[in-house]
């Protein structure tokens, strides 16, 4: 080939040799391809003959390999089968275990028996989901009826354990537990006097008020209750468990109150008591009204929230429904006393339990705060303004009843009249009551000044007195006796202002304008009594030749009979007035004391004067002790006896 091509290359004509091995060549080659042809039409008809063969072998193991596919599906469809029947199986033994647990009850192992319904619903779950089982829907006929017993039994279980541990808090733990000093909603203190620090968080102060009460019930049985609702209200059983709570601790807090003493009572039955029996009565009824605010009911609300806690359940609803009947119960008294006939008898009573109802409304609105408890916040609230409303009326009675009395005591020596005492025992015990007494002007009078309002009323009271005490000193008919009959219950008054806290209500000028009463009648009592005996010491127009002074008279040798008969008058009015006006009594001695001082500087001054101008005119009678019975020392020694209520002529000791 290089040959040829290189004689190719050249252009030179090639020898015939040379040619002729060219083409023989070309001879070879082309019959080395013919050959390699064959060859390979040999090898592919080779290869045609094995894919034949290879086909055929196919077709041959082809049904081999459909048996052994089978035989396989078969092999899983047995070992699934099997696997099928082993939880079948399993399942049917944790029914038939769960049923001998929920057999025997709750009451023996309430965790097991609970746990045992579980496994029993998981059952149910798992036949549920085999529609394929041949006894699939009578096994779940079965396991339903079983549920069904065992939530029977839960219910059983559940109404057993709330009877049985539901029973009465004896009073004797009520009245001494710890907590019975104090209030249970601190944060309503202010309304009593104390401290007001939680009353913006009146959860917090509930919160602290539940810890402190005795146990409702066992603590270890609320556990279990605890895990008898929670399945009540899984089953769906969530009114049975709502009723049965509600009527077993309503009973037991209903019951709990009547053994402490708690009891209906009608607006007769109020009225029928004396005034000893029925302030007991209010005593008592404010001790039950602090024991279920701080102990009882707190313990009720702790006790709900612990036996239904997780639960989706209206715990509100629910204690309010317990609680109501026996709030309403504990307010009845109350309620009977502020409808009952109005007395001013009353009026202290009134607002003993108007304090305790001020507070215990508040405590009200903090425990039974949801909507649910408005009838029992409403009950209290309403019992709240209506003796308020009492309070008021009665105050207006009192003041009536005063100016109007028209009692026939005889005050023979002019002293402090029982209506003055009366009166003004009552103003300062309401002084007692301060705090109530603003919190009842603020009732009507929102936002004005207490004190000023207090003060008004306190006025009229006093007013109404003074007027009654005009009129009875009408009934004296001795002039000089009515002043001193108003002039002693006067001062009472304003001394007993001037000692007491009145004296901040009532002001200065108050005191001031009655203490010049005191001293007008003490001045009109003066003229009235002493002014015939002042007379008698004076000579003025006794002659005819009108002589006006004593030493005209002596000078000109007056007739001794006219000084004797001045003498003897003296005497006369002078002794009857000692022995009228020492059965006269002025309790104060330092009205007592002012009085016969007044007197004596008038009359010892006088009589001194007449006895030392004409005693010489009388000391030679025979019988001169006739006509000078007193001598200046033993008049001012009588004068001291005055209003001592003695008896006529008894002696000064």
């Amino acid at each position: 080939m290089k040959g040829f091509m290189g004689g190719w290359s050249s252009g030179r004509a090639e020898p015939p040799e040379v040619m002729e091995a060219l083409v023989q060549r070309v001879r070879t080659l082309r019959a080395s391809i013919e050959s390699s042809e064959g060859c390979a039409e040999s090898t592919a008809a080779v290869l045609g003959s094995y894919e034949q063969r290879i086909a055929d072998i196919d077709a041959a193991m082809r049904p081999i390999q459909v048996s052994r596919q089978a035989a396989q599906r078969a092999h899983d469809n047995i070992d699934r089968a099997i696997r099928a029947a082993n939880d079948i199986l399993a399942q049917v033994v944790t029914a038939r275990e769960a049923e001998a647990t929920i057999l025997k009850g709750p009451h023996e192992d309430l965790e097991s028996y609970l746990k045992a319904v579980d496994r029993l619903k998981q059952v149910a779950g798992f036949f549920t989901l085999k529609d394929n089982f041949k006894n699939c829907q009578r096994f779940l006929n079965d396991i339903k009826i079983l549920l069904s017993k065992s939530s029977l039994m839960i219910e059983k279980e559940f109404n057993n354990l709330m009877i049985r541990h539901s029973t009465p808090v004896e009073p004797d733990l009520l009245l001494g537990w710890p907590s019975n000093t104090e209030w249970a909603i601190d944060g309503y203190a202010e309304a009593s006097g104390g401290n007001s620090g939680d009353s913006k968080h009146p959860s917090k102060s509930l919160a602290t008020a539940m810890d402190r009460t005795p146990a409702m019930i066992l603590p270890r049985i609320v556990p279990l209750l605890n895990a008898l609702a929670q399945r009540f209200v899984q089953d769906g059983n969530q009114q049975s468990c709502y009723r049965i709570y509600r009527d077993a601790r309503r009973s037991a807090l209903e019951l709990s109150l009547r053994k402490l003493g708690v009891e209906k009572l009608s607006k007769d039955d109020v009225e029928r008591m004396q005034l000893d029996a029925l302030e007991a009565k209010i005593g008592k009824c404010t001790q039950f009204m602090r024991i279920a605010m701080r102990l009882l009911l707190p313990g009720e609300r702790k006790l709900c929230d612990e036996v239904f806690d997780g639960i989706s359940f209206n715990k509100d609803q629910c204690f309010a429904e317990l609680a109501g009947p026996g709030v309403l119960t504990l307010l009845s008294f109350v309620d009977a006393f502020a409808k009952s006939k109005r007395s001013p008898e009353k009026l202290f009573v009134l607002l003993d339990i108007y304090e305790v109802m001020h507070v215990f409304g508040s405590e009200v609105e903090v425990i039974f705060q949801d909507s649910f408890c408005s009838e029992i916040r409403g009950a209290a609230l309403g019992l709240v303004k209506l003796l308020a409303q009492t309070a008021q009326e009665t105050f207006v009675d009192f003041e009536k009843k005063i100016e109007k009395d028209t009692s026939k005591t005889n005050i023979h020596d002019g002293t402090v009249h029982p209506l003055t005492i009366y009166v003004i025992d009552h103003v300062k015990c309401l002084f007692d009551y301060q705090s109530t007494l603003k919190l009842l002007v603020q009732e009507f009078e929102t936002g004005s000044d207490t004190e000023f309002q207090l003060g008004v009323v306190l006025t009229k009271i006093m007013q109404a007195l003074k007027n009654n005490l005009d009129g009875k000193s009408k009934q004296y008919k001795d002039p000089a006796l009515m002043c001193i009959f108003l002039a002693n219950n006067v001062h009472y008054m304003v001394t007993s202002v001037r000692r007491s806290e009145a004296k901040n209500i009532l002001g200065e000028e108050w005191i001031q304008r009655h203490r010049r009463i005191v001293q007008q009648n003490a001045n009109q009592y003066k003229r009235v009594a002493w002014s015939k005996v002042l007379q008698t010491l004076s000579v003025q127009g006794a002659s005819s030749t009108g002589m006006s002074t004593l030493s005209d008279l002596s000078s000109s040798g007056v007739s001794r009979a006219m000084i004797k008969e001045r003498f003897k008058s003296f005497n006369m009015q002078f002794g009857e007035l000692h022995a009228k006006q020492s059965l006269w009594t002025i309790p104060d001695q330092e009205l007592r004391e002012t009085l016969r001082l007044a007197i004596a500087e008038v009359l010892l001054p006088a009589y001194r004067s007449f006895v030392k101008r004409f005693g010489n005119l009388v000391e030679n009678e025979k019988k001169p002790h006739k006509y000078l019975k007193y001598s200046p020392e033993e008049v001012e020694e009588l004068l001291d006896e005055l209003f001592e209520g003695q008896q006529s002529g008894e002696s000064k000791k």
